[in-house]
């Protein structure tokens, strides 16, 4: 009799400590209550940038779906990195999500010392649109056409002076890519920020400007559009040549999207997607986004995933081929 209770005792004790090692493990733990607070989204730029205020459009209509708000969190500086290193190495509970800025995702990795990894320490729920980036001069600029600053940077070496938010960024390093497939040498003047860029365009102290654009300028007729650095053509500008109007195969993904930390569970983390994917499809979004002149783009988690992981492996190579990275 004693024997079986003694068997008894151990058995119970080995199955609890078996479930307390499971719980304190690295195993994601689902929780089909999920959400029972307020959820924190992590944004890297300022409060009001389009970036900034898209968030904030699909987050207002996600936490109708899913019964909790979103609190965001502007954490700009690091390169793009910090949004994306908060939540990568936050506790993989789902009460951290992030906006996956492109540049935290493809550039600062390869650069610099980074805590996470973009494809092994995330998780991608989704992407619901895309940004704007191009090309932009002066309106009293004699460059009508894109084919136009080619021939004049063809002809005068260095002379082209170009101005991008930094050095390494998506911006110089794809616009590099550019002068070289072109055969021509273009000037770069790094910045700290977009808007400063722009304003020593307009103070004419430069040729062109890669990066975001202010809409406001475009339609004010200050500055004019000679290339947009997308994938698909934009419906504001249809006539705007993209990147493969050129032949130009160099990708430039400029996903606005949710990730959060990679150890989230199946559970959780459909619940997010399903939330944030209803969210696309609510009026106030798309009149926001429409607003904000963005275009709604969708990717699934799957999807998202596939191809964070294709284009980081691709600047990789970019990088390397630069002398940039070993």
């Amino acid at each position: 009799m004693k024997t079986n209770v003694s068997r008894f005792t151990v058995s119970f004790f080995l199955c609890f400590v078996i479930i307390l090692l499971i719980a304190g493990s690295g195993f994601p733990q689902d929780d089909p209550k999920y959400p029972r607070k307020p959820i924190t989204f992590v944004n890297n730029v300022l409060a009001g940038n389009p970036t900034d205020l898209s968030c904030r459009l699909i987050a207002k209509e996600a936490e109708k779906i899913i019964g909790q708000p979103f609190v965001i969190v502007n954490k700009p500086g690091g390169a793009a990195s910090l949004a994306v290193a908060t939540v990568a190495t936050a506790k993989p509970d789902g009460y951290t999500i992030a906006y996956g800025a492109h540049t935290a995702l493809y550039m600062t990795p390869y650069l610099e010392k980074m805590p996470y990894h973009p494809v092994k320490d995330l998780r991608f729920i989704m992407q619901f649109g895309v940004l704007n980036f191009g090309v932009i001069v002066r309106t009293d600029s004699p460059f009508q056409k894109w084919e136009d600053l080619i021939a004049f940077a063809r002809q005068n070496p260095k002379k082209a002076t170009y101005g991008t938010s930094g050095t390494n960024t998506m911006h110089n390093v794809i616009t590099e890519e550019i002068a070289k497939k072109e055969g021509v040498q273009f000037a770069h003047m790094p910045f700290t920020s977009g808007p400063e860029s722009q304003a020593a365009l307009l103070g004419g102290h430069l040729v062109f400007v890669v990066g975001d654009f202010p809409y406001a300028l475009v339609e004010a007729k200050k500055v004019r559009l000679l290339l947009l650095l997308k994938e698909r053509p934009l419906p504001d500008y249809p006539k705007v040549p993209i990147l493969k109007d050129f032949g130009y195969t160099f990708p430039f993904p400029t996903h606005l999207m949710v990730c959060t930390a990679k150890g989230v569970s199946d559970g959780i983390a459909n619940k997010l997607e399903d939330a944030f994917t209803k969210a696309m499809n609510q009026p106030g979004f798309i009149k926001g986004m429409q607003e904000l002149h963005l275009s709604i783009h969708y990717r699934n988690s799957k999807e998202l995933t596939a191809y964070v992981a294709e284009n980081y492996e691709m600047f990789g190579k970019i990088l390397k081929d630069r002398g940039l990275i070993k």
